[in-house]
This record gives C-alpha cells, structure tokens and sequence, in this order.
C-alpha cells in the first residue's frame, strides 16, 4: 500500500494507518443504523475479514481497529452468527476493555473456531494483562502465540506493558525480555519496532517522574544503549525493499517521534514525509492532542 507525502496531506487521526480497504469499511458502516444498513455493515465487516485470510498481521490489525470502532456491530455479528469464526473473534476483542473475563471465554470459543489462527490467543493475552494475572498464567498463551505467529507486533506490545514497572513486572525483566528479543529477532519482522517502543516508554517515565530523572531528559536519545536504535530504524526502515507489516506506518510514526525529541530535525523530516501525516494516538498523545503535536513536530 503505498504512502503519501506529509505535503499533500494535512495530518489525521488514522486508526486503520495506510489501509485503504479497512478505512472503506470503517467509513461505511460509521452511520449504520437499522435492520438494513447493518446488514450491509456486517457483510462488509465479514468481506474484510474473509480477505484478509491467513495474512495474521494483517488480521490482528483490522481486528483490534474495528473491534474498537464499532462494538455493537461486533456483537450484533456475534448474536447472528454465533459459530463464525470471525464473528467470535472481533465480539471478543470488542468485549475486551468492557470485561475481560468474558472476553478470555470468547477468545477461547474464536480459538476453537479456527485453529491455526493466533490472533484469538493475543486478545487472550491482553486480557490476561488487564486482568493482572500472574506470569504462570500468560506463559502457556505466549506459547500457543509463538507456534503460530513467532513475530506476533501486538503480542510482543502486550508483554511490553505487562513486564513494565507500572503493570507487573520490573525493569530488569523488561531489559532480560528486550535482550532475548534482539538476539533472536530477523530483519523486517512485524515486532521490529519493540526496542524503540521501550526506549520511547522509558522516556516518557523519565518525563513523568520529574526531578532530576526529568531533567535528565535532554541528554536521553544521546546515551549510548538509545542512539543506536535511531541509527538501526533510519537506516533500515526507510530502505526501498525494506519488509512492510500492516502497522509500518505506526513504526515511522514512533520514529518521527523520538527523532524529534531528539533533535534530530532532518533526519525526522524524512520519516514524516513516509509517515504521509497519518497520525497514531501513542506516543503523539503523551504531550497533548496527538494531531495538533504531530503538525507541530512535522513543520520544524
């Protein structure tokens, strides 16, 4: 899917990123109301879906976007056709900031439903995570997420934030999990982005804790473990050829940001012209309105 120049579009709030098939459906079933239209909304929801196929990435993206977008078309699929595998599933993840435990049921049923399918086994993780349950517990899930999509962006995000020192873990279990995860990583693989996420997390705590950990914040993207992760990014991501997942676009995105912060101006100027001003909630929205902070860090 190709990317359009920051100067040919105004920057935007962009959940679906640069996919243009999600964003189709996401604007025609917005105004869905009544027996008829939503009807249509959730052929187009089942189309979507249904030709996204074993493109797991790609699911798991389209998924947690609608599942967030349209809840009660999610369950109004759900009650309709309660054997559907990917009516369970998007009812699941729709069900998933709501209750949790129920949604770690669903998961279970959407699992069943289609097997070799991991993305029933990442909402399981993520209610796992918001549930606070002991690491015994998500282990198993992690597995059943490795045997089928070893590279899983939101699996691998999810365990990011439960090993944190705000969820339930610590940073010396982020730092064990962060060197795991490099040393085995393959070039251009979905998850490419966790090293900077973290970095970008780490960041923010300092931020946020004020004192001399955030004074301390100016000399943050110059130490010698975080300089080398812009390096590495730049270098490969913007490369003709470079392997694209479906959330590229949120990576460029993370990017921008931290060379930004970093004053790195130039450098963060060619990321935003990839980034095409498709704007992310995070981390943009750590500062304020994610837009007006993306247009604002985009013009230096």
């Amino acid at each position: 899917m190709p990317l359009f120049s920051r100067r040919q579009q105004a920057p935007r709030l962009a959940p679906e990123l640069d996919d243009t098939a999600l964003g189709r459906v996401l604007t025609g079933v917005a105004s869905a109301r009544g027996p008829g239209p939503q009807d249509l909304a959730i052929a187009q929801l089942e189309q979507l879906l249904r030709d996204t196929g074993d493109d797991w990435d790609r699911r798991c993206h389209r998924v947690t976007v609608l599942a967030e977008a349209v809840p009660a078309l999610a369950r109004g699929w759900r009650a309709r056709y309660p054997r559907d595998a990917d009516a369970l599933l998007l009812h699941a993840w729709s069900e998933l900031p709501v209750d949790p435990r129920a949604a770690t049921v669903a998961f279970q049923l959407a699992a069943s439903a289609r097997p070799a399918d991991p993305t029933p086994w990442v909402g399981a993780l993520a209610a796992l995570r918001l549930l606070a349950r002991p690491s015994a517990e998500l282990t198993p899930v992690w597995r059943e997420i490795r045997a089928r999509d070893p590279w899983n962006r939101e699996a691998h995000l999810q365990v990011l934030g439960y090993l944190s020192p705000e969820e339930q873990g610590s940073q010396a279990a982020l730092r064990d999990f962060l060197d795991d995860l490099v040393a085995t990583m393959p070039y251009g693989v979905p998850a490419q982005c966790l090293p900077l996420a973290a970095a970008v997390r780490q960041y923010h705590r300092d931020l946020d804790s004020g004192g001399t950990r955030a004074l301390g914040t100016g000399r943050y993207w110059t130490q010698p473990h975080v300089a080398p992760l812009l390096d590495q990014a730049l270098d490969h991501w913007l490369r003709p050829g470079h392997p694209r997942h479906a959330a590229t676009v949120a990576d460029l995105g993370l990017l921008a940001y931290a060379l930004s912060r970093a004053a790195r101006t130039e450098d963060a100027g060619a990321v935003f012209d990839a980034a095409g001003g498709l704007v992310t909630a995070w981390p943009w929205g750590h500062d304020g309105d994610p837009v007006e902070r993306y247009a604002f860090w985009s013009r230096r």
